[in-house]
């Protein structure tokens, strides 16, 4: 049966980094934050979603994603209902994706709120992905063209290191290309994967 490994980390600390090494291992890697953003352009799921936050975060009937942040990172319980529309829907999607990924021995579920969405129950071993506050902060500035304000908020709405590794099988430090990479093909071998 094929082994689920989740992958996680706080925002900025080169979780999909880690997860393109695994990639190119051969290992069949499930992006939670990609596929949850398909999922929400779901007709199904814009109706759930304008039901409960209404119409304003829409231009053209499309999902302004930016707006839909800053409401629910200033709103644990918004943020809450959000993740009750999304997490069962991307839930659905993962397990047909195992199914279809069934001769895999193992596959990596990357996802940021691995503990906090409760789908670390659901995998047979966990790795976190760490880095340095300020490498992390600078990444998501420049990735998501944002504010230090504003990834600070969305660090803080997410466990942070010291609770993450306490329930993982193996941490990267995600410090350098070269020390990551070394990190993965250990954990790789410890796996007899390679």
């Amino acid at each position: 049966m094929t082994k689920i490994i989740g992958l996680t980390g706080g925002i900025g600390s080169g979780k999909t980094t880690i997860a393109n090494h695994f990639l190119a291992a051969g290992i069949p890697v499930y992006i939670a934050d990609d596929e949850a953003r398909k999922i929400m352009q779901l007709a199904e799921i814009i109706a759930e979603i304008k039901k409960i936050f209404g119409t304003s975060i829409f231009e053209n009937d499309i999902l302004n994603r930016k707006k839909l942040a800053a409401i629910v990172f200033n709103n644990p319980e918004k943020l809450e209902l959000l993740n009750l529309i999304i997490h069962p829907a991307v839930k659905k999607h993962f397990e047909n994706w195992v199914i279809k990924h069934g001769m895999s021995p193992f596959v990596i579920y990357e996802t940021a709120i691995l503990f906090e969405s409760g789908s670390y129950k659901n995998c047979n071993l966990i790795i976190t992905v760490t880095a340095p506050i300020e490498s992390r902060i600078q990444r998501v500035i420049q990735r998501d063209n944002t504010t230090r304000e504003n990834v600070l908020k969305r660090i803080n709405s997410q466990w942070n290191d010291e609770q993450r590794m306490s329930k993982s099988d193996f941490v990267i430090e995600n410090i350098s290309a070269q020390t990551a990479k070394a990190e993965v093909n250990n954990i790789l071998k410890i796996l007899n994967i390679r």
